[in-house]
């Protein structure tokens, strides 16, 4: 099994660059690999929903998890997204990634509009984590079928591969209650973006999210300043975060995070139609949170 602390910290979720036809750019994939480690991120994780995981195929994973695994070279954390409907699907996928060089994988519950029971979704993630061979973080997103702190201990208990929970959406109280019954040895992982300092003051064991995918180096300084105890800075950075959340949070988010990064300096390119970019509106208010966030040229 991987050391745990290994998959602590900033991981941001890459996006998925595709040119105006829907094809994706492998160079812009790369620069953006090398923007998030010169921001100081301690891994990245390829595929999830900030990467549009949920609209590649096969080859378009492979090729995108293995550029990510040649680009990282070992030297920080390759976590894998697989966002899927059955298990049979799941295993295929995750066993893809392990091949492709994938460390570990970040595996969402069923998304479809059917909700699995509880012994079936043990079984899903016990049959995942058994035939990929590789640590899992289960992804707990899926409004219909959101797993409760319960449910996602009983996981974590019964199947010893699956290391850890990506705790979704903006209730703080579930992520405090998952930590505050959390099984020894286990990690959780926020995306309550617009809340990132509070969950690691309240000991989250670090982030998966599309505001680390945005602007990586402010949330590595928002990581360091809360584990070196310094709430004042902290503070400061959360107020500046959350004002750029409210400006990139919509139906459309990957478009939006593309955008913040193209303003530091990786190259613009677009989401999967239907998907669109921000309007001139919503980049005027996004350029206006950006700068105050006063990030230095890399």
């Amino acid at each position: 099994m991987n050391d745990l602390s290994r998959f602590t910290g900033v991981i941001p979720p890459t996006t998925t660059p595709f040119d105006q036809s829907g094809k994706i750019d492998p160079g812009i994939f790369k620069a953006q690999i090398e923007f998030m480690l010169a921001s100081g991120v301690h891994g990245i994780c390829v595929g999830g929903s900030t990467g549009e995981g949920h609209t590649l195929d096969s080859d378009e994973l492979r090729l995108t998890w293995t550029s990510a695994a040649e680009a990282l070279n070992g030297q920080k954390a390759f976590v894998a997204g697989v966002i899927i409907n059955s298990t049979r699907q799941a295993v295929e996928r995750c066993s893809l990634a392990r091949d492709c060089g994938a460390e570990a994988l970040q595996v969402t519950p069923p998304y479809y509009v059917f909700k699995p029971s509880e012994d079936a979704l043990v079984e899903h993630f016990r049959t995942i984590a058994e035939q990929s061979r590789l640590p899992v973080i289960v992804y707990n997103v899926v409004p219909w079928c959101y797993l409760s702190p319960a449910l996602l201990c009983r996981i974590m208990t019964e199947v010893p591969g699956v290391i850890g929970v990506k705790q979704s959406n903006g209730d703080l109280k579930l992520l405090a209650d998952l930590l505050l019954t959390l099984p020894k040895g286990k990690l959780v992982l926020t995306a309550v973006d617009s809340l990132l300092y509070s969950s690691f003051a309240l000991g989250a064991h670090g982030t998966i999210a599309a505001n680390p995918a945005a602007v990586p180096r402010a949330v590595v300084a928002l990581w360091d300043a809360v584990q070196a105890g310094d709430h004042v800075k902290g503070l400061a950075l959360h107020k500046k975060l959350l004002a750029l959340w409210n400006t990139i949070s919509c139906d459309d988010l990957p478009g939006c995070v593309k955008y913040v990064q193209s303003l530091q300096g990786v190259p613009m390119c677009y989401p999967r139609k239907p998907m669109c970019m921000p309007d001139a509106a919503r980049r005027a208010r996004i350029d206006q949170a950006f700068a105050a966030l006063e990030l230095p040229a890399l």
